[in-house]
């Protein structure tokens, strides 16, 4: 089999990261935009030893799960792959996907994972839009998202995932870089000013920050650029963030307000929060507080309790926690998002909470070193890339009674719960909850019990 030859292909199953897979004469392809059930022409363009890469030029007979993609650049686009499968197919892909990762991973073999909690309204729920700058062949600037697994900037100011408003924020800014000549970040050379737009919106209170990501030391003509967008209904700071390295992180550590606070304000549930440029805070509020919700419901908490809550961010699930039981301490590496994280249990009048900067796994085990104290339950929310070792095994040193896992990636998520179960946990709930619809990414909500004097075997 070579490159660039085409054939009909039906699709019978997709890979985590939403590709279709289909075979011909037995020899598996993979396909982007496709659905299982769906009959395909494809072309191929990478050709492996056993398996191969191919395009899609043809639907030829839909799956019943097909729909059409709302958005008109979801093909090109990076954000949504599965914008061609209806909303209820991707609630069952993501359950599949979190019981098959635990299955394979994990070796949790009888697990039953109950349906994924999806959304009412799967559109206009981000609130954090993070827009990348640059030229397209002409020379004009343009702003959109990147291109699945490149840096080339697809154009678009109207994402379906996040409000209306950011068109006119959008709009606005590249007039302002077109009437002042502020070139957009070129990635080969580095020169430009504009690399990226940050958004935040705070869905409750109304508020909106603007922040430009700059390959500079400051805007020109920033007070211009504050004239231009403080008429827009919404916008109540504006922020300059400096970033002049050669790196994809997005933000710099140095930062400039020109407008407002430096913050805005939102809330979950009857809890509020102030929330910075640097913040960690879900993109899906709403949904944001059903997770949160069942992450408190498996704790268990009745206000006796010792409680760590570990990579806390801005102090979300901290001060959840924190209404329900004796002491929470939350721990966060970005300094920023600490700094919210008292401001925000302060805000909320709540004095039974500690926060600390530093990594999770050289704090806890600090923490247990110098003081003994253990804890009666911990709650983690890591990184995709799951939980340090080290943290791991502080954590069952510490022997908590109960353990609520919050994962956004169920293969690391696996892999941490079945060193955990062979250590003295037990597995008694997971439950998926859609922060991320029309992408392949879904949350868990794990509870993890000590169990005494049995086999850690018998939950493998």
């Amino acid at each position: 089999m070579d490159k660039n030859q085409e054939y009909s292909i039906t699709i019978e199953d997709m890979t985590t990261d939403g590709e279709g897979i289909g075979k011909t004469d037995g020899f598996p392809l993979f396909v982007k935009d496709t659905v299982i059930g769906d009959t395909v022409r494809v072309k191929t363009v990478k050709i492996k030893k056993n398996y191969g890469y191919a395009r899609l030029t043809e639907v030829l007979s839909p799956s019943k799960d097909r729909v059409v993609p709302a958005c008109p650049v979801a093909r090109q686009c990076g954000g949504c792959s599965l914008q061609a499968m209806s909303y209820e197919a991707q609630l069952e892909f993501k359950r599949r996907k979190i019981e098959g990762n635990l299955a394979r991973i994990g070796g949790f073999q009888d697990i039953s994972i109950p349906p994924v909690i999806g959304m009412e309204h799967p559109w206009r729920y981000r609130n954090k839009a993070q827009i990348p700058f640059g030229r397209d062949r002409s020379g004009n600037t343009i702003a959109g998202f990147y291109a699945s697994r490149t840096h080339s900037i697809i154009p678009c100011t109207d994402c379906l995932l996040s409000p209306e408003i950011n068109q006119e924020i959008l709009r606005t800014v590249l007039e302002f870089m077109e009437e002042y000549h502020i070139p957009a970040y070129n990635e080969e050379d580095r020169s430009g000013i504009l690399r990226h737009l940050l958004i935040r919106s705070g869905f409750s209170s109304g508020e909106i920050m603007v922040c430009a990501v700059i390959n500079a030391e400051r805007l020109p003509h920033s007070r211009a650029f504050v004239e231009s967008l403080r008429h827009i209904s919404g916008i109540t700071t504006i922020v300059v963030n400096s970033n002049c390295e050669n790196t994809n992180v997005i933000l710099g550590e140095q930062e400039t307000v020109l407008f407002g606070p430096g913050f805005i304000r939102d809330s979950i549930g009857s809890l509020n929060f102030h929330i910075s440029s640097k913040s960690f805070f879900q993109v899906n509020p709403r949904q944001t507080e059903r997770l949160y919700s069942l992450a408190l419901e498996y704790a268990g908490l009745t206000g006796s309790e010792t409680v760590w809550d570990l990579y806390c961010g801005i102090g979300t699930i901290s001060l959840f926690l924190a209404s329900a039981a004796k002491k929470v301490y939350g721990v966060e590496i970005v300094p920023e998002a600490i700094e919210n994280a008292r401001e925000n249990a302060r805000l909320n009048h709540l004095s039974n909470t500690e926060f600390f900067v530093g990594r999770a796994e050289e704090v806890l085990p600090a923490w247990y070193r110098e003081h003994g104290e253990h804890a009666d339950v911990i709650v983690v929310d890591p990184p995709r890339k799951g939980c340090d070792r080290v943290l791991l095994d502080t954590i069952v040193e510490m022997s908590p009674s109960r353990l609520v896992y919050v994962s956004c990636d169920s293969a690391t998520l696996a892999r941490d719960l079945k060193y955990l179960c062979e250590r003295g946990f037990s597995l008694e709930r997971v439950q998926g909850v859609d922060q991320f619809g029309w992408s392949v990414h879904v949350e868990s909500c794990v509870l993890l019990e000590r169990v005494s004097n049995r086999k850690a075997d018998s939950y493998v």
